[in-house]
């Protein structure tokens, strides 16, 4: 038989359960040994649906409490100075969320997906050194389940180049030291009876650098040495191994993982570089998409493989881990039958696994129903008249140089939005959202199971909304926003408001830490039957005499925080998507909303691995952005706001945008992103971020002006606004009240001395 590997596995639970219990324990209204049992339980369910499923290799390590990187951050021993006064989990949280004092260590996307990591801090000289029994006890915990586990570990490599440095170090330059720690890990891995280690190594599938191909070629000679007889299995995935392949075949392990879901065309590439003592792992099923797999297809993949290889050299595997989809279909009692057989959870995603394996080992029979139920919904899906709408095809298939510009360029704008909208210097606003309480997420779960009528959910917003635009106008804020009580999530809430979307019930995935997420599933032609803000957006101006701002979901972060159609490409759907948007923007302005904001927050995030794919995505990214913003007079302000992005690869396209204001984060890394607009010479306003939204702590009135003189020494005072890192609907009321109140003080005090 061919062998099946998971890559990883969901940590969130089927409901949730690590979310709440993270978070209870976070409010100190349950024990650790509360939160430890829950965690034991997620993990024992994991593992032993995998088992069921036939796995060969079942992952351990892969869960973790927040982030896999910060999880690496502990073992080795490489906590920043600044948090030596924390230890156990009190020191692993800290470092994820600030405490006291403290703040939070960088968060960034991983790669080109909507998870975020904690981004190491290195220095010269860096010391590390197994500090953690975090990995060992999980395989054992397992082993006493009777299951045998693959522990996952980021490779040296990868984890180094992950990290930053905080003193000019080369980041390179401590990968002596930190094999060093990887030579006590594999000891003790030996020691407690570890058969087989999974290394990831993403960044095999990037641009690499000399110095870092020189890195990998000294760094895995050492670690297959001091692995003794564990097999090393390297896994690599998000795109093709490209010009890295003999690299990645060179470096010894006992088998290569390749992600033939991205990059089908590398299969052969890869076929015929495997070592005669190798194994290959074929990542078949996709591990970040939803859609059910081309069983044929795959079948067809597997069997060609083992065909050259014999079938004890093949691993049939998800294309990655399985953290970046939803737990388990079985729970989506709501959708219809015809929908529901086109999509794949990662426990359906097993099943597929089991299913091509045993039809490329030559049990085709065994599983013959299962292939015929699959190409009957593959067939049906690419027929089905719900998926297409000629109207939008139309419209997005004639673009126009008109349809993606404004009227005149920033410095006319400018002086004509200086009239009519007149704000001070710094002038203060935040990102859009305000806290979603118990009671708020009550009331909005109320009204959707129809537990209360219309009027009395408008009732209940309406009243929320008015209460907070005063409390905006009582601190002294200068552009309000409406607070967003009405909206679940900022790509779900628009998702549910245009065609070609559908939802599930509990289709949740981690995004960080314990912040869930349920994408929205694109099936079909985007558009926007009716407006979806406007009505708010009028109550919210009609109690207030100041500026309200429209907030909306760009294109690119609505395609990017969905489930995407595989069907057509991403190109043509953020464009069907921008034209939806563009008639929102539209219909804002004949509302008399004189500020509109709309997000771009994945837009980094969207940015393709390999540098040659860049400018192609770069030019429709932009082009779908503009088109969305650029039907508007020149009266009208657009603003943007983008998350952890490294801006510096992309500034000229976010020059490009042409958004007459940009807010950013930057208090995680002081201010070090605002550097790549400086250099840059950015034209436009700009929003830095001058408090993390992200952490439980309030920022001294100090610390924020202490940001925002950073920003006066590098920009002109009429480029610059005050605002938070994002919104605020994670925080509570009391920190949020606090926060905002300091931070309009700060630009008060600056601008006095302007």
């Amino acid at each position: 038989m061919l062998k099946t590997a998971s890559l990883g596995f969901p940590r969130i639970g089927t409901n949730r359960e690590l979310k709440k219990a993270v978070e209870s324990y976070w409010k100190k209204t349950s024990s650790l040994a509360e939160l430890q049992a829950a965690a034991a339980e997620i993990r024992k369910k994991n593992w032993e649906a995998q088992k069921a499923a036939g796995i060969t290799y079942i992952p351990s390590n892969d869960f973790s409490f927040y982030d896999q990187i910060l999880d690496m951050i502990i073992l080795f021993g490489a906590a920043p100075e600044r948090f030596t006064k924390f230890s156990g989990l009190d020191l692993y949280f800290a470092m994820a969320r600030g405490a006291d004092e403290v703040t939070a260590m960088e968060m960034t996307k991983w790669f080109d997906t909507n998870y975020h990591y904690i981004v190491a801090e290195f220095k010269k000289a860096q010391r590390f050194k197994i500090s953690a029994s975090k990995i060992f006890d999980e395989y054992l915990e397992a082993k006493k389940l009777g299951i045998e586990t693959r522990p996952v570990v980021i490779g040296p490599v990868s984890f180094l180049l992950l990290g930053k440095s905080i003193d000019g170090a080369n980041k390179l330059d401590l990968l002596d030291n930190l094999l060093a720690a990887y030579g006590e890990l594999f000891a003790k891995l030996n020691e407690i009876g570890v058969k087989d280690v999974q290394i990831d190594e993403p960044f095999l599938v990037t641009d690499l650098s000399a110095e870092a191909i020189q890195a990998y070629l000294k760094a895995y000679p050492q670690i297959k040495k001091q692995a003794g007889a564990i097999k090393l299995h390297l896994a690599t995935y998000f795109d093709a191994l490209g010009e890295n392949v003999q690299l990645a075949f060179n470096l010894g392990t006992e088998s290569v993982h390749v992600d033939l879901v991205r990059v089908p065309q590398q299969f052969e590439a890869v076929l015929n570089l495997v070592k005669p003592d190798q194994s290959l792992s074929l990542g078949l099923v996709d591990g970040r998409n939803i859609w059910i797999n081309n069983l044929e297809n795959s079948v067809a993949l597997a069997k060609k493989a083992a065909a050259k290889l014999g079938h004890k050299r093949v691993i049939v595997s998800p294309s990655c881990s399985l953290i970046h989809t939803p737990v388990d279909l079985a729970n989506e009692t709501n959708l219809d039958s015809q929908l529901k057989s086109w999509l794949s959870f990662a426990t359906q995603k097993l099943g597929e696994l089991a299913v091509i394996t045993q039809a490329a080992g030559g049990e085709e029979a065994k599983v013959k129903a299962q292939l015929e139920a699959n190409a009957v919904a593959l067939k049906a899906r690419q027929t089905s008249k719900r998926i297409h709408d000629e109207n939008v095809k139309k419209r997005v298939s004639v673009i126009t140089e008109n349809l993606k510009n404004r009227k005149s360029g920033f410095a006319e704008r400018k002086k004509i939005q200086n009239t009519h909208i007149n704000l001070p210097l710094l002038p203060t606003t935040t990102i859009g959202s305000f806290p979603q309480t118990k009671e708020v997420r009550k009331i909005r779960a109320d009204f959707k199971a129809n537990k209360i009528s219309a009027a009395d959910y408008t009732k209940f917003v309406e009243e929320e909304t008015a209460r907070t635009v005063r409390f905006q106008e009582e601190i002294g804020l200068d552009v309000l926003v409406h607070g967003e009580f009405e909206r679940n999530d900022m790509v779900e809430y628009f998702g549910e408001q245009l065609a070609g979307f559908f939802f599930t019930k509990n289709g949740w995935v981690q995004s960080y830490g314990s912040r869930c997420v349920k994408p929205p599933v694109i099936f079909g032609d985007v558009s926007r039957p009716t407006p979806m803000t406007v009505e708010w957006a009028k109550f919210a101006q009609s109690q207030t005499s100041k500026i309200m701002k429209g907030m909306l979901t760009g294109p690119i972060t609505i395609l990017q925080w969905s489930f995407v159609r595989d069907d057509q490409p991403r190109k043509d759907t953020a464009l069907q998507i921008a034209f939806a948007i563009r008639d929102e923007v539209c219909d804002l302005e004949k509302a008399g909303i004189k500020i509109i904001q709309i997000d771009e927050a994945a837009l980094r995030e969207g940015l393709p691995i390999r540098r040659a794919n860049w400018a192609e995505y770069l030019r429709w990214a932009v082009d779908a952005f503009k088109i969305s913003a650029s039907g508007v007079e020149d009266r009208t302000q657009i603003h943007t706001h983008m998350c952890y992005s490294e801006f510096n690869d992309i500034i000229e396209a976010i020059a490009k945008m042409d958004a007459d204001v940009i807010s950013i984060e930057t208090s995680r890394s002081q201010m070090e992103l605002l550097n790549a607009f400086v250099n840059f010479k950015y034209p436009n306003e700009i929003g830095p971020g001058v408090y993390d939204i992200h952490s439980p702590r309030v920022p001294k009135k100090e610390e924020m002006k202490n940001l925002l003189q950073k920003a006066l020494d590098v920009l002109k005072p009429e480029q610059i606004w005050v605002n938070p890192d994002c919104g605020l609907k994670t925080r509570d009321w009391p920190e949020t009240k606090a926060a905002l109140q300091d931070m309009v003080e700060a630009a008060k005090e600056l601008r006095s001395n302007l």
